[in-house]
């Protein structure tokens, strides 16, 4: 429930892509919020105001049925003190330039007009539409008034050119939009690396040593990272769906995974400058926040010692194969952990030892904390769910539950501790 007793308005105009709202008002509705719909009356051409009102469980607002009595919210003004958000999905051509231009000809730009916060616009027109020189300064402006613009696609369009003027997929607004309502400020802006999922160590060009490891931790981690502001980079051997925004680099072996993780939290040390001030003698020096990085990927304790070009044959082999294993590098504890939170993730099969051996390593590796994993059947890899226990130098913490969930609350408690 990411998004539970949240309110959002979304705005629909006329544009084929229409069909498209009707998905990410499900999303929303199945996330917890609250949705009411506004259709201009080019938007009923092309669905039916009982379809929105079906999706939403709410009444349509049109330009036809305003409602001013005292505790109505069904109005455009009214309407915008109710939303924590406005989202216009599909926003045509003809409504981009009028929102640019001030023109609330309509209930739903009269409520644009009207509304303070933020709002997000996914545009949907034509190649040749988006591209005039009157929509381009249109959307240039809008970025300067409070808006916030989700970029098209390029693909083939209602009539049948190919080209930039798709609306984004509804899963991409839905991300937006729980980025904008998720917003930490202890997160927002701040450079986060994780790494995640089992490395791929070659025996040969067709064979490899991995593990069980499925990467859904770490994406997960990534995905609330990003909901909170975050400027996340995922270094992952896995193929796992996250929003387009989190930066991922796919590699394989343990080894690439070290060069990309180091050269990746140098960068991040580098950092974007934040909004935070300091004062003095009335200059303003912007500030970095400090970066995070998250161990989450299950790297090979043991590699091959002579990984082979090409296919090993059977024949060569014969009966028995000894394959020749090396120690293989600690990328955790081979990166340079200085100016940067660090934070670990470790797995454990034995519930006796597995206390003792997280608190080593929170030692050992100088760990600002660690999320120790007990595997058994209830929790198992692969899994959707996940039960972790945070543990630091002197305090520890459990969760329970949904993988992007525990992630939430686990990212909450960390901001907390280090504002205490």
């Amino acid at each position: 429930m990411l998004l539970k007793d949240k309110n959002i308005v979304v705005g629909v105009t006329g544009s084929i892509a229409i069909y498209k709202s009707l998905e990410l008002i499900r999303l929303y509705v199945k996330a917890g919020a609250n949705v009411k719909v506004i259709m201009t009356n080019a938007a009923k051409k092309f669905i039916a105001p009982l379809t929105f009102e079906t999706i939403s469980q709410n009444k349509v607002l049109d330009d036809t049925n305003e409602n001013w009595e005292k505790t109505s919210i069904d109005n455009h003004i009214a309407i915008g003190k109710w939303a924590d958000i406005f989202i216009i999905a599909p926003c045509s051509a003809n409504t981009i330039n009028k929102l640019s231009n001030g023109i609330a000809d309509n209930i739903l730009t009269q409520t644009a007009l009207a509304y303070p916060k933020v709002k997000l616009l996914s545009p949907a027109a034509n190649t040749n539409m988006m591209l005039n020189p009157f929509t381009t300064a249109s959307l240039k402006m809008l970025k300067l008034c409070n808006y916030k613009l989700i970029n098209t696609q390029t693909k083939e369009l209602a009539c049948r050119d190919t080209g930039d003027g798709a609306m984004a997929e509804p899963i991409d607004i839905f991300h937006k939009t729980v980025s904008e309502l998720l917003k930490d400020n202890y997160w927002s802006d701040r450079k986060v690396v994780l790494n995640s999922g089992g490395t791929i160590e070659k025996i040969d060009d067709v064979r490899y040593i991995s593990n069980f490891s499925s990467g859904k931790m770490g994406a997960k981690l990534a995905t609330a990272l990003y909901y909170k502001g975050a400027d996340v980079c995922l270094i992952t051997t896995k193929e796992i769906e996250t929003p387009k925004d989190i930066h991922i680099i796919k590699v394989q072996s343990s080894q690439e995974m070290f060069q990309y993780c180091q050269d990746a939290i140098r960068i991040s040390k580098k950092g974007k400058m934040s909004s935070a001030t300091l004062m003095d003698n009335s200059q303003m020096e912007l500030i970095q926040k400090k970066p995070y990085f998250f161990s989450v990927a299950a790297v090979s304790d043991y590699i091959p010692k002579f990984p082979q070009e090409g296919k090993l044959k059977k024949d060569d082999i014969g009966d028995e194969w000894s394959l020749a294993l090396k120690k293989n590098i600690d990328i955790l504890n081979s990166l340079d952990k200085s100016d940067i939170y660090t934070i670990g993730f470790k797995a454990e099969m034995d519930k006796k030892q597995a206390q003792q051996n997280a608190a080593s390593m929170l030692e050992t590796k100088n760990l600002d904390g660690v999320c120790l994993n007990i595997i058994d059947q209830s929790n198992s890899f692969g899994s959707d769910k996940n039960s972790i226990e945070y543990i630091t130098k002197d305090r520890s913490y459990s969760f329970k539950g949904d993988k992007l969930d525990i992630s939430l609350e686990l990212l909450d408690l960390i901001a907390s501790i280090d504002n205490e």
